[in-house]
């Protein structure tokens, strides 16, 4: 494996930002994490291409990265290389249909402002939702009752090897927090269907819905949002509140005295901080109620 003759042959070569050592907690809405070997912003497709070929004859592993908002990375960093979808995977145009197609790199609440400016309806549920499409598609983010999938047309991903390929909505597994789509593949583009509804009522829903996240979230602290999944009908946070770990602290980090399904970042928390406190909470809840919890957070950089 070699970072350097990777960082070499695509760096200046092509339509991409190529960094050595860039820092991850600079990356991510923790605030915490260590260098990536390689940091790759692709601003074109042909720039994503050629950056997987030069990473697979190199023998780099890498990872496909949006905003960092459901991502808590070593306090050691990662070895491999971190891609980001910029330009043209930004894009966002509306259909005289009532849909709206844009890049995986697009940041969601840009897109939610859109559709709200467009008088179009759907993407309430999605409103307070850090992150990019890409990542909302690939993890169907909403609510336990309303999630993204449900308005997905089609979407375009890269199988690398392989190339292209379009999935219509109905041909992936939409679930909670889960899809069918391959951990392999890459979400380049979704088209979604909405609905006209005056722009008014879209942003009074909006607004009911913020200030509700505002009331139970810890909003204003670093944070990668919800630690694990509810479990069906349980809520995770109302299980970890019971075992009377809510506020709880181990160093920087402390299960936020709002919601207790949230860790933040008081400052100074390491990677290592927040570990302590998932395991914690994981093997409370397993204690007093049986009930195995399943972290929805993504690791970079742990190991195997």
């Amino acid at each position: 494996m070699s970072v350097f003759n990777a960082y070499m042959t695509l760096s200046g070569a092509i339509d991409a930002d190529v960094l050595r050592d860039e820092r991850l907690s600079r990356r991510t809405t923790y605030r915490i994490g260590g260098p990536a070997a390689l940091f790759v912003a692709a601003h074109s497709y042909a720039a994503l291409a050629r950056t997987i070929s030069v990473l697979a004859a190199e023998r780099v592993e890498w990872v496909i990265v949006g905003k960092g908002s459901n991502l808590l990375v070593s306090d050691a960093g990662y070895e491999g290389c971190v891609i980001v979808l910029d330009g043209e995977f930004s894009r966002i145009s509306f259909g005289d249909d009532g849909s709206v197609t844009a890049g995986a790199g697009t940041i969601l609440s840009r897109l939610v402002n859109e559709a709200l400016k467009a008088g179009l309806s759907g993407l309430e549920p999605c409103v307070g939702i850090p992150g990019t499409l890409g990542g909302a598609v690939s993890m169907n983010a909403g609510t336990r009752d309303e999630w993204i999938g449900r308005r997905v047309r089609d979407l375009v991903v890269l199988r690398p090897g392989e190339g292209l390929h379009r999935y219509g909505g109905a041909d992936v597994t939409w679930g909670y927090r889960a899809t069918s789509i391959p951990t392999s593949e890459i979400v380049l583009e979704a088209t979604l269907d909405l609905e006209p509804r005056p722009s008014a009522e879209i942003s009074a829903d909006m607004e009911a819905r913020l200030r509700r996240r505002r009331e139970v979230q810890p909003l204003g602290a670093p944070s990668c949002g919800s630690v694990f999944r509810n479990p069906p009908g349980r809520s995770a946070g109302i299980l970890i509140e019971s075992c009377g770990l809510k506020g709880a602290t181990h160093g920087g980090a402390q299960i936020s005295p709002e919601h207790a399904n949230f860790i933040v970042n008081r400052g100074g928390a390491t990677a290592a901080d927040v570990i302590a406190l998932i395991s914690r909470a994981h093997d409370a809840v397993r204690e007093r109620y049986g009930i195995d919890l399943a972290c929805e957070v993504k690791l970079l950089g742990f190991g195997a």
